[in-house]
């Protein structure tokens, strides 16, 4: 059973990557699915890349294998709130309740640039 000391790492792990807001949420479902929520700073030179790395690996890592998890933005009604440099938000959606958010923070790890939280290792086409 997960418990909120398994998405220590991946929070971790995330709030390394440039751009990625330190503010993080994380949800538990009853059934053992979980969610990360997070924001990227859309105006960071390296935001794009960012999603771009974070699609790769947590939707289309293989397609022979496809690890459990969605990427995905999300955002509450625009015309409510404001723009997406305020309420964009991304969120890792896992739908396999024996994958653990320590696992994927691993997968990441093991894959994004490194390390992580230095940015001439990221992609600079711009």
């Amino acid at each position: 059973m997960k418990t909120e000391r398994d998405f220590i790492s991946l929070e971790s792990f995330l709030k390394s990557i440039p751009g990625v807001h330190p503010s993080l949420g994380h949800g538990l479902e009853n059934d053992g699915l979980w969610w990360v929520k997070f924001s990227i700073d859309i105006d960071n030179k390296l935001a794009w890349h960012v999603v771009q790395e974070l699609g790769h690996v947590l939707n289309y890592l293989s397609v022979e294998e496809r690890l459990p998890t969605v990427f995905k933005p999300v955002s509450p009604p625009p015309y409510m709130n404001g723009g997406p440099s305020e309420f964009l938000s991304w969120v890792i959606e896992c739908s396999d309740s024996t994958f653990r958010p320590d696992t994927v923070a691993k997968w990441l790890e093991e894959r994004l640039p490194q390390p992580v939280d230095d940015i001439s290792q990221w992609g600079n086409d711009e």
